[in-house]
């Protein structure tokens, strides 16, 4: 009894899953739409990857501004007072010793580098290539960024046309099904062709089922892109229809061959590796550098009288020996020079090549688009003919349903 029981408990929950799966919220048409040029807006503000870049360009105009700061002269100042009792021991003569000895004092010191060997020119120059080529990454990144979103944009689209795909799918299967039940009423047709119509018709609400969760998985996408936390409906974008190219192949080619912002990067940073060389190799020259200074003391709180002197010095320095770090420092500047030559060379060619398959790429969608279009219609009319012959009798209903 109890086995009864829980058998028809079972079965009950089976059988109540299609009305259970027929009634689950997937797609909810009122949720918020957004269009193309929002989407892609939203994205570029949002996307963690594109602040990272933007923060490296920030941090590369620093590295600027400091190296520029490097052509000018130091200041800093000093002051400080001390006040002690007027009974002390003397640790000199052992004894103790009154009086006042309050002091007061303050200065200022003033340091500027004449001659660093270069150096300072170098470091600017370095900084100046560090500064493009954050900016050209940070292009190339909102490049992948509006690319992404363009792409989740139009992969709701098209989840959206395969779900209207399959809801056509059953109404194509409603059809054939009511189409053999006519037939089996007039005697021309048999139960299994009703139950492949059926079956036709249960694979059909499948698919509708499966289609909805890749919609609905395509627009949390969308909306995880734009910052939402929610599904999101792409508007449908007025125009879609292919439009030529602004520029000719080879003048395509040529741009992303010298102007994709990888290619400026790669520039970008041989420019700076040889700023380093020459940095590296300024230390064989001697650096000059001059200071001044004014220092004023008082044993009262008070500008009048007190001491006051003054400094002037000129100092020169090098390094005769500093266990070969000169060297080693000159030769990882070199080959770091070399390395990112090469680098520079395999961008540009990377940026040929990904041009010339985008391209391909664009011309095979083209193509496949008219092809689709073609194929449609051949398909409504074999669909059409299909259905006449079986209501004659000459094809059966396998061949309506594939």
């Amino acid at each position: 009894m109890i086995k009864k029981t829980i058998f028809a408990l079972a079965a009950a929950v089976v059988l109540s899953f299609p009305a259970i799966a027929q009634q689950r919220p997937l797609l909810d048409e009122a949720a918020t739409r957004i269009t193309l040029d929002d989407a892609v807006a939203r994205a570029v503000v949002l996307n963690p990857q594109m602040a990272q870049s933007e923060q490296s360009v920030v941090n590369a105009g620093e590295s600027r501004r400091t190296a520029l700061g490097a052509f000018l002269p130091s200041l800093s100042t000093n002051s400080g007072m001390s006040m002690r009792s007027t009974e002390r021991f003397d640790p000199g003569t052992d004894r103790l010793v009154t009086g006042s000895t309050n002091s007061y004092n303050a200065g200022l010191r003033a340091s500027y580098t004449l001659f660093q060997g270069g150096q300072r020119f170098s470091e600017l120059g370095r900084a100046r290539a560090d500064l493009a080529v954050a900016e050209a990454r940070r292009e190339d990144q909102r490049f992948n960024v509006v690319l992404e979103t363009k792409s989740l944009f139009f992969q709701a689209l098209r989840q959206e046309e395969l779900l209207e795909v399959a809801r056509r799918r059953i109404e194509q299967a409603t059809q054939s099904l009511d189409m053999t039940r006519a037939q089996q009423q007039v005697g021309g047709g048999t139960t299994s062709d009703t139950l492949r119509a059926r079956l036709e018709l249960i694979n059909a609400r499948q698919a509708v089922l499966n289609a909805e969760s890749q919609t609905r998985a395509a627009r949390f996408g969308l909306g995880r892109q734009v910052g939402l936390a929610e599904p999101v409906i792409p508007v449908v974008p007025e125009d879609l229809a292919p439009s030529p190219l602004p520029f000719q192949e080879a003048e395509l080619l040529e741009v992303a061959e010298n102007q994709a912002p990888s290619v400026l990067a790669a520039r970008g940073a041989v420019l700076a590796a040889q700023e380093a060389y020459s940095s590296s190799k300024s230390v064989y020259i001697p650096s000059l550098s001059l200071s001044s200074g004014y220092n004023w003391s008082n044993q009262q709180a008070s500008f009048t009288g007190g001491n006051a002197s003054w400094n002037l010095g000129f100092s020169m320095s090098y390094s005769l020996f500093n266990g070969f770090s000169r060297e080693a420092n000159i030769i990882r500047a070199e080959y770091s020079t070399r390395v990112a030559r090469l680098q520079e060379d395999e961008a540009r060619l990377r940026s040929h090549e990904e041009a010339d398959v985008a391209l391909r790429s664009l011309e095979t969608a083209e193509l496949a688009i008219g092809i689709a279009g073609e194929a449609v219609a051949v398909a409504d009319e074999d669909l059409r003919v299909t259905r006449e012959r079986y209501r004659v009798g000459v094809a059966i209903i396998l061949d309506v349903v594939t």
